[in-house]
């Protein structure tokens, strides 16, 4: 048996396959090691994993293939197998960078770049097998270019300071009813100010005939390209691929601007764990 976890900033996205091959599907949240201690996380499972798959695995010997945000030093990797151990001690835990899922999702055993777009955005080159640079991944205080955070900053930014055309501004507090009080208290006074953030880029991509928010947004994955894939050798030869939802709801822009700058995109998904689905059972 084998579970697999895809896990963002926002949501986890799990695939359980049993004896059968049979696989189920459920989701939690996301669970980065940034914010959540291994107790928390594995009362949280217990409490959210479907209760018949749940019971399986805790009396199997299943492998578990754990992709997540923040997975990128041996004390976080740690919070992660901890929390899984304690939900399921006969299991045998493999935790990895979520980097490493979008590299396989899009990649599979090919050479080329692999990138992340959604709340955070984050870029690697991976070598078919193995994960060999990786540029980007700042968080969304020192960088995340392109994310669902870069574009919520950017869009608040610009609501903030007065610079949204008339009809933008009005569409977008009818819709948030927005103040700096409350604006200023979910960056700096509660938790996830990422997710909040990243919330504002749907708002953009519903709205993207509109130049400002079409300029606006095709700016912030403009720095993403020049801030991370330009950096790779030979990028100009190398397949990219990005996954995620900003990737995916903005995919128009990315094809234009790679056209632009002479990039060969390869292929665009909304999310990896199918494709990690496919990835591992062909490992087995």
């Amino acid at each position: 048996m084998m579970l697999i976890a895809d896990s963002g900033a926002t949501k986890t996205d799990w695939r359980f396959i049993d004896y059968k091959k049979k696989i189920y599907s459920f989701s939690t949240v996301g669970f980065s090691p940034l914010f959540w201690t291994s107790g928390e996380m594995a009362a949280e499972l217990n409490r959210k994993i479907p209760k018949k798959i749940l019971s399986l695995i805790k009396s199997s010997e299943a492998k578990i293939f754990f992709y997540g945000t923040g997975c990128s030093s041996a004390k976080r990797i740690k919070i992660i197998r901890d929390a899984l151990k304690k939900v399921f001690p006969k299991s045998f835990s493999s935790v990895h960078h979520d980097i490493l899922a979008s590299a396989r999702a899009l990649l599979g055993d090919q050479e080329g770049i692999a990138c992340i777009l959604g709340t955070g955005s984050n870029s690697c080159y991976y070598d078919g097998k193995n994960i060999q640079k990786i540029i980007g991944g700042l968080t969304y205080i020192l960088g995340d270019e392109g994310s669902g955070a870069h574009i919520g900053l950017q869009l608040l930014k610009a609501f903030l300071n007065d610079e949204m055309p008339e009809n933008i501004h009005k569409k977008f507090q009818n819709r948030f009813h927005l103040t700096k009080e409350k604006i200023f208290a979910a960056i700096y006074e509660k938790k996830y100010p990422n997710r909040f953030l990243s919330g504002f880029a749907q708002f953009a991509g519903e709205n993207i005939h509109e130049s400002f928010l079409h300029n606006l947004s095709k700016k912030c994955l403009s720095e993403f390209f020049d801030k991370t894939i330009c950096k790779y050798r030979h990028h100009h030869q190398l397949p990219v691929g990005f996954v995620g939802s900003i990737a995916y709801h903005f995919k128009n822009i990315l094809n234009e601007i790679a056209r632009e700058k002479g990039i060969t995109v390869s292929k665009i998904i909304s999310n990896p764990i199918d494709e990690l689905v496919k990835f591992h059972l062909t490992k087995k």
